[in-house]
């Protein structure tokens, strides 16, 4: 079975995983040999995840659509420095995280958390969530409207840091091990973040958990 190393660590990789990086390293071969138009393959596949990602910790769309192609761009000029020891994608995450948090701290943005995706398959805080509310219909849209406020005042009692964990965590859907990797940190770090992120997030919204 085919691994990876993070931080030093061994870890079984899917095999899903193992085929996504097999095809991401095919491409990067070809641009490093001089094909980059095959360059374009990798941006298509990426672009919506890395926009999704800067923006949830931007939440300003036109900073978040500069940052990603920033990004790609870096990343193109970089690409002969890439030799797998990771997969692309987290490769690629860790600059679009580095410029996005660069962005951050220049212009002290504050970053929103999103419950856009609240209806969606993607892992949006479902323990917190869940507990919140069982109303529905127009109730429950009001509802999560004044939540998302309430959640967002909360998320800015939250280091830069941490917000970014929790949106790799919740909004992108990543393990402990890959943004490990891509923070440059230890899987107890970004499980320690998360825990503190929550106990917060749960301390600020305690009075919207359904009795």
């Amino acid at each position: 079975m085919e691994t990876s190393k993070v931080l030093g660590k061994t870890l079984v990789a899917s095999p899903e995983r193992v085929r996504e990086a097999d095809a991401d390293l095919e491409i990067v071969h070809r641009v490093q040999a001089g094909d980059v138009a095959a360059f374009d393959g990798l941006i298509l596949k990426y672009r919506e995840r890395v926009l999704g990602l800067i923006y949830h910790m931007t939440s300003n769309r036109e900073d978040a659509a500069d940052l990603a192609q920033d990004s790609f761009i870096k990343a193109f000029q970089s690409i002969h420095r890439f030799q797998g020891q990771s997969a692309f994608f987290t490769w690629l995450y860790r600059i679009a995280v580095n410029s996005a948090l660069s962005h951050l701290r220049k212009h002290r943005f504050r970053s929103f958390f999103s419950l856009e995706k609240i209806d969606g398959d993607e892992p949006v805080s479902r323990e917190i969530i869940d507990a919140l509310t069982d109303k529905s219909g127009a109730d429950r849209d009001t509802y999560v409207h004044e939540l998302q406020e309430k959640l967002n005042e909360a998320m800015q009692k939250l280091s830069i840091r941490h917000r970014t964990v929790v949106t790799l965590f919740e909004i992108d859907g990543l393990s402990h091990q890959e943004i490990a990797e891509i923070m440059d940190t230890s899987v107890g770090t970004v499980r320690s973040r998360l825990h503190y992120a929550k106990q917060l997030l749960q301390a600020d919204l305690q009075p919207y958990m359904r009795q």
